[in-house]
């Protein structure tokens, strides 16, 4: 089961990752603007945060190989569209909406379906489960930079189709859900009820206020590298060190959960990528960008690898996927306005300091969501209260 999940979610988020590798070849084919280029990759996150909510009620009703087989569907068709894409508006048609599509009906429903599965190591599951985004992110720029430079950016897209088809096509033939003879038995709280709790809105907040800022490296690290004098290669080998440290976050969740406990480690992570990004603003030196790029992932890693297992702690397994569905809408919340708005304004001033240090201060109002339910621990696995 978690074999399947991390890959699942390895070839969906190496097809959305993968668009590090395609930015500047959508400058020289278009002739586009930053802020509209980063608009292909910011409406594609916020749809497939959108539709974690309808994919992983669907999960929960139709059961999650059928759902994930669905998404991988849709990612392979979109990257098939997208290496015939004649103008950036048929992006936002192909890539965009396909991607997000691919990506919302495979993660919810592939993470959720691994929680039943676990009791005490549910954290290190989860990690392990979800490094699958982090391999994603370090394997989709390298391997569209190889493929482009093979075959053109057209034929990188058609390459990566084949890739998602056969990896993805596999593992959600294995994908399975927790054997259960009535659901309604299942403890835990409804979706309805879920929503009818204050520490549901508190890390839904903290999820809106991180993600504005959590990708916008993934869009702009690599033109950032080479606007600061470095080679397209040295760049996207920036944006693939964000994941190795999020490999890194999502394995050694477990252990920093363990000790510290679920919650105060989430408000960490976050306060990690406010000061990091912090670190990002205030150099142009490539072995700082490196290092930021490294501890900004292990953050980013950690705090997606604690979400489900949280949703988990507090609302149980009754209705997990959509619950998780639910949450994640505030993150495509975060991450449509983002990488777009920090296009734009590089577009208007010629620097990225205004959004570098405007999501910095977000980061730091995520962690200040979470400190509430740290103080309270609530309890609220067999309880609307």
């Amino acid at each position: 089961m978690v074999g399947s999940a991390f890959t699942l979610m390895f070839v969906g988020f190496a097809a959305a990752y993968s668009f590090a590798a395609f930015f500047s070849a959508y400058e020289a084919e278009f002739g586009a603007a930053r802020g509209d280029i980063a608009l292909v990759f910011s409406v594609a996150a916020f749809l497939w945060f959108l539709l974690g909510a309808p994919g992983g009620m669907a999960a929960d009703r139709f059961g999650a190989r059928r759902v994930a087989a669905v998404g991988v569907a849709c990612l392979v068709i979109a990257l098939w569209l997208a290496s015939r894409a004649e103008s950036l508006h048929a992006l936002y048609i192909t890539y965009s909406v396909g991607i997000g599509l691919g990506v919302g009906l495979v993660y919810v429903p592939s993470v959720g379906a691994v929680q039943p599965w676990f009791g005490a190591n549910r954290a290190l599951a989860t990690g392990v489960a979800v490094a699958g985004i982090g391999a994603g992110n370090i394997a989709g720029p390298l391997l569209a930079a190889w493929w482009l430079g093979l075959f053109g950016w057209r034929g990188a897209y058609v390459a990566l189709a084949l890739f998602v088809l056969v990896l993805g096509g596999t593992a959600a033939f294995f994908l399975r859900a927790f054997p259960s003879e009535n659901r309604s038995a299942v403890p835990g709280l409804t979706l309805g009820e879920a929503l009818r709790t204050t520490p549901f809105w508190l890390l839904y907040a903290s999820l809106v206020l991180s993600c504005v800022g959590l990708f916008v490296p993934i869009v702009h690290l690599a033109p950032y590298a080479q606007d600061a004098g470095y080679s397209e290669a040295q760049g996207v080998a920036l944006v693939s060190l964000v994941g190795v440290g999020s490999l890194l976050g999502r394995f050694g969740v477990g252990g920093i959960a363990d000790r510290f406990g679920r919650l105060p480690s989430l408000a960490g992570f976050y306060a990690g990528l406010g000061l990091m990004l912090l670190v990002w603003w205030s150099t142009t030196h490539w072995w700082l960008l490196a290092l930021f790029a490294v501890v900004f992932g292990v953050c980013y890693g950690g705090y997606v690898a604690l979400g489900p297992t949280i949703a988990m702690d507090l609302y149980g397994a009754r209705s997990l996927s959509g619950i998780i569905g639910c949450l994640y809408t505030g993150a495509g919340l975060g991450t449509l306005v983002g990488p777009w708005l920090a296009g734009v304004a590089f577009d208007a001033t010629g620097s990225y300091s205004l959004p570098i240090l405007a999501a910095a201060a977000l980061s730091f109002l995520a962690a200040a969501c979470v400190i509430p339910l740290v103080r309270q621990k609530a309890r609220l696995v067999h309880s609307g209260h």
